[in-house]
């Protein structure tokens, strides 16, 4: 059986990287979940620390390296940005980019609400896109008008 909250965290971190790159507009060099991370970075850092956004990045990376190893061209550098390994970057279609960074955004969320509780994840995640459409993290989507 599927667990719910991590359904729930991917369709979320989907919804987010939709919304702020849709896969047909990335570039061939560009990642999905960059913007996220990038936006996320700002307010979580905010919160607790560039050190400690740094270190929640860096694990959500490591756990999302193991169902997409191709992430393992992506790093974190020192101030918790997100870079790729150009060297290592192989030629790769929008839908597989989009694909690495719901489940790289997914552990990020997951790791932040383990740590946090739900419900704050929620609302920083609603200070950065106030339309989101979930009342909280243990529901579907709600359908907007």
């Amino acid at each position: 059986m599927k667990d719910p909250a991590i359904s729930t965290t991917r369709t979320l971190a989907l919804w987010l990287i939709t919304r702020e790159a849709p896969a047909e507009e990335l570039p061939e060099r560009n990642h999905g979940a960059f913007g996220v991370c990038e936006k996320l970075r700002k307010s979580l850092s905010t919160l607790a620390g560039a050190a400690g956004y740094r270190s929640l990045i860096s694990r959500a990376l490591t756990l999302a390296q193991k169902e997409a190893p191709s992430l393992r061209r992506m790093h974190v550098k020192e101030d918790g940005t997100l870079e790729f390994s150009i060297a290592q970057e192989p030629q790769q279609d929008a839908d597989e980019r989009q694909r690495e960074g719901v489940v790289l955004v997914a552990h990020l969320l997951g790791l932040l609400a383990s740590f946090i509780g739900l419900a704050l994840t929620l609302r920083l995640v609603r200070d950065v896109w106030p339309d989101v459409p979930f009342t909280d993290m243990n529901s579907e989507m709600e359908t907007k008008s």
